[in-house]
């Protein structure tokens, strides 16, 4: 036999392993684990894109000289991305009589109470939705709480301005029957509904006057996400796929090398009956 021949069907041998059961399913594995992997760095990607573009917007809109509330939103109005939360002022007085709570509201130290939301009555008779902070569930949760009183007579507040709220942007669901003058979700349609008033569109989150007493809590900054997180993921998932074909190279060449080493230690005893046999001769 030629020896180019003899080299090809000893190399042929030395990788029929890869056609047993074990290797062809873990073969298959390693082949489906890749494009998976690699479909998983893009959605980290497309995530980290996502969040450091909403950063972007939320560090913009924060940092933006303030505006008048109605020179963003008016009644029926829907508020934006790019309009949220944009600080704006508005002049007029609290209507207190008309006031509710918002339900299972968490505060900074993740403790359960209630957002104190005041319509607020404009110069022109239109009614702002202001958000004033969050109070501790103290007490029955069927009974209207306790709600210190925002100050009396006009003024000019300042806050955030956000977007009504819904279940499917919250995941909080809109529960009916609830005690009066509670709510779940915070929506400037059903608020115009019940107050019977032109309510402008969205609602805004308190940052000015500051309450006394330090009640209601003021609500936080949103803050920023963590969008490095998600580029550390991307870059973690394109190295995986990248290590799975090395890995599966290097358990190849391992197995190749176990059954070489096996083979060699069972040769001189295979021949060792046969030099037996010659001496006796």
């Amino acid at each position: 036999m030629h020896p180019t021949a003899r080299r090809y069907r000893r190399g042929v041998h030395r990788y029929r392993f890869l056609l047993s059961r074990q290797w062809v399913i873990l073969t298959l594995v390693a082949i489906a684990l890749i494009p998976t992997m690699i479909r998983l760095g893009f959605w980290q990607q497309h995530r980290y894109e996502e969040r450091t573009a909403r950063n972007d917007l939320v560090s913009t809109a924060l940092h933006a000289k303030p505006v008048p509330v109605e020179r963003l939103t008016s009644p029926g109005h829907r508020v934006t991305r790019a309009e949220k939360y944009r600080t704006v002022t508005a002049t007029g007085t609290f209507d207190t009589a008309r006031e509710v709570v918002v339900r299972r509201r968490t505060n900074s130290d993740d403790q359960v109470g209630f957002h104190v939301l005041t319509p607020f009555v404009l110069d022109d008779g239109k009614v702002l939705l202001v958000n004033r902070g969050w109070i501790p569930a103290n007490g029955v949760q069927t009974a209207f709480p306790k709600v210190p009183a925002p100050p009396a007579g006009r003024l000019t507040v300042t806050g955030r301005l956000m977007a009504d709220e819904t279940t499917a942007a919250s995941g909080i669901k809109n529960v009916k029957g609830l005690p009066d003058r509670q709510i779940m979700l915070i929506n400037s349609a059903e608020e115009a509904h019940r107050l019977g008033a032109e309510v402008l569109g969205g609602y805004i989150q308190q940052t000015a006057p500051q309450a006394r007493g330090g009640s209601p809590e003021q609500i936080s900054d949103p803050g920023s996400e963590d969008a490095p997180l998600n580029y550390a993921y991307m870059i973690q998932w394109w190295l995986f796929a990248a290590a799975v074909p090395v890995g599966w190279w290097f358990l190849v060449r391992r197995e190749i090398r176990d059954r070489e080493e096996a083979a060699a230690e069972r040769q001189p005893e295979e021949s060792a009956p046969e030099e037996s046999e010659s001496a006796a001769v």
